[in-house]
């Protein structure tokens, strides 16, 4: 079926993933081998279980951590990128296509406020789900542009916020977990519908040191509800990966183990 866009239509499918206490898993990519991948195992898996199965698929713009956009063209221009990306994301899920049981979310991820204005403060109809990261500004600032951004966009889009910067797990500094307090201010005052929170990960990166909290997420998440974003998933052990939803978790974005750590092979 076509991209599912219109923050009704979006919405519609998280409620109908967490009726079934599944996360919705995104996945962050850079290249049409891996985005049709991702297709291709999700279409195998809704043929396994006899139903639909919904997915996110994730691009960076130009992200200081990893600019996806970037490295998605050859010319590596992210304009070009991004058009690619989304080019791609829509003949994989057109109608009549190869993946017709596959509901498929485009997301733009880690948005920044600077760099990526030009996307942001542009026509994202195309996105199912966009991420506006302000969070390396200080925390005022951080919730009115925020906010600004949720009553321009809000109403057409599933805005996801960060409520604090999660530093980079491959160098010496390792930020706070989220405390429920700040979450909920975070929500209350920005209105966005899903929220980031450092809840251990450090998600730039997989460490031998990082661990996930769990009980982090669900302090969260009895304050605010399943809304919380999972950032860092290659850092979750694999057991701690199935007991995501009921922790509070509604969406959970993968890269590193995906395409960083498989690069190389």
């Amino acid at each position: 079926m076509p991209i599912v866009l219109g923050k009704q239509e979006v919405a519609a499918v998280y409620r109908a993933a967490a009726g079934r206490g599944w996360v919705v898993p995104t996945f962050c990519a850079e290249n049409q081998t891996t985005v049709e991948a991702v297709f291709a195992a999700c279409q195998a898996k809704a043929v396994e279980l006899a139903t639909r199965v919904p997915v996110t698929i994730a691009m960076t713009g130009r992200y200081a951590h990893r600019a996806q956009a970037v490295h998605y063209a050859g010319s590596r221009n992210p304009e070009t990128g991004m058009e690619l990306f989304l080019g791609d994301c829509e003949v994989l899920a057109r109608p009549g296509g190869d993946y017709p049981a596959v509901d498929v979310l485009t997301h733009f991820d880690h948005g920044q406020y600077d760099v990526d204005a030009a996307v942001l403060d542009g026509d994202l109809s195309r996105f199912s789900s966009v991420m506006y990261d302000a969070s390396a500004a200080p925390w005022a600032d951080n919730l009115a542009m925020t906010a600004d951004f949720v009553a321009r966009h809000g109403e057409d889009v599933l805005v996801e916020g960060a409520a604090d910067e999660i530093v980079d797990a491959g160098g010496t500094m390792h930020g706070e977990l989220t405390s429920p307090e700040r979450a909920e201010e975070f929500v209350a005052r920005t209105g966005v519908d899903m929220v980031v929170a450092n809840l251990g990960t450090e998600h730039r990166a997989s460490a031998a040191d990082l661990r996930y909290v769990p009980e982090a997420a669900r302090a969260i998440a009895e304050r605010i509800g399943a809304r919380l974003v999972l950032h860092g998933a290659s850092s979750v052990a694999p057991t701690q990966l199935a007991t995501l939803f009921a922790d509070g978790v509604c969406k959970v974005n993968i890269w590193t183990i995906l395409e960083r750590d498989t690069s190389p092979l």
